[in-house]
């Protein structure tokens, strides 16, 4: 007896539809690019009661500042790398409908000849405009980043900023300031480093300084030394030097209240390699703390790989290798000199900064706890 053929037989099973997500409210975004001298970076965001809720961003790695050193200028090859990488951060503002935006650029185009011009380029190819922005304004933005991971506790605070083309420090005193208060008072540096006491506490900033030398710029001054070892230990003994100036190295600072907050791919990748992630996870980097013996145990452990050993390590990445040592190198002098034994690290930076001031001069962040 031949088999009934059952009636749904052969049609095409239905559909399991799942909608879009839903793009957020154009009027609730922001947007902050940063463009350095190493990569691309922009994050769109919204307020989030005092924090901010990323819904998009993009980050790629353009080498903006190469051959700059020899050359004084922005070369034709690194400058297409970057309009195509700004093409693709373009259309991301124009889904979003993004109109509420900071578009920054930093060292590179500070230093070379022809930044302004290959700015208007990019304006012109393009549609954005971009600022070059002054370093003690990058230092501010750097600073109101790491607010949230600003200690009750501290007193005396230091943040660093490893950039590709210039290190930025700031030394900022809390001591005038009530402890729940520290924070807040931190993200209100988005007014300028000076601030005339007002109704609220005020934190001074002691000093500050923008060192030209970032994780690119300190590996072409000594790409010409072969030894692996002697080249780190060169590159940061060159950057210790250059802090001279930095009027906090002058006298002994106390280990009780003092925080070193570090922000750059440098300090998070050490991070990631001390947890030893093969993925990246932002969650497990953003506030660890870690104590001077594990950055030192991280950095020798960059030293024993070796060139060939640093490319294959997944903690590292392919983007980063080339540029690990001299970060290491900058962290490692920052480390012999300030007298702490642990480091807080910070996966945030500019975009986060850039962010945080327009919301705050909007003043759409709730006045609420971090």
């Amino acid at each position: 007896m031949t088999p009934k053929r059952p009636n749904s037989a052969g049609a095409f099973p239905k559909a399991v539809e799942s909608p879009a997500p839903e793009l957020p409210d154009p009027s609730t975004l922001y947007a902050a690019l940063d463009l350095g001298t190493n990569s691309c970076r922009m994050l769109i965001a919204q307020p989030k009661g005092s924090q901010i809720h990323v819904v998009d961003s993009f980050s790629k790695s353009v080498q903006l500042g190469q051959g700059l050193e020899s050359s004084g200028k922005l070369s034709r090859a690194s400058m297409a790398r970057t309009i195509n990488a700004l093409r693709i951060c373009k259309q991301k503002l124009a889904r979003h409908q993004v109109t509420r935006m900071r578009l920054v650029a930093t060292e590179a185009c500070r230093r070379a000849r022809n930044g302004a011009a290959f700015l208007a380029q990019v304006r012109r190819e393009t549609g954005l405009t971009l600022d070059i922005i002054m370093p003690e304004e990058e230092a501010r933005l750097a600073v109101i980043s790491c607010a949230p991971l600003v200690s009750t506790r501290t007193e005396q605070l230091l943040v660093v900023d490893i950039g590709g083309g210039s290190t930025e420090l700031v030394w900022i005193d809390l001591t005038n300031v009530p402890r729940r208060e520290r924070p807040r008072a931190i993200m209100r540096l988005h007014a300028g480093f000076r601030q005339d006491p007002g109704p609220f506490p005020v934190a001074k900033v002691v000093d500050w300084i923008s060192v030209p030398l970032g994780v690119a710029t300190l590996r072409d001054q000594f790409e010409d030394v072969e030894d692996d070892a002697a080249r780190f230990a060169l590159m940061s003994w060159y950057f210790e030097e250059k802090l001279a100036a930095f009027a906090p190295t002058a006298s002994e600072q106390s280990r009780e209240g003092f925080q070193i907050i570090g922000t750059s791919g440098t300090v998070t990748t050490v991070a990631a390699s001390h947890l030893g992630l093969k993925r990246y996870d932002r969650t497990k980097v953003d506030g660890l703390r870690m104590t001077s013996d594990q950055i030192d145990a991280v950095i020798r452990d960059y030293l024993n790989l070796g060139p060939e050993g640093r490319r294959a390590d997944p903690r590292i990445g392919r983007d980063r290798q080339v540029l690990i040592m001299s970060g290491a190198a900058i962290l490692q002098a920052l480390m012999r000199l300030w007298p702490t034994d642990r480091l807080s690290v910070a996966d945030r930076g500019l975009r986060e900064g850039l962010l945080y001031a327009q919301m705050s001069a909007d003043g759409v962040l709730e006045d609420g706890p971090f």
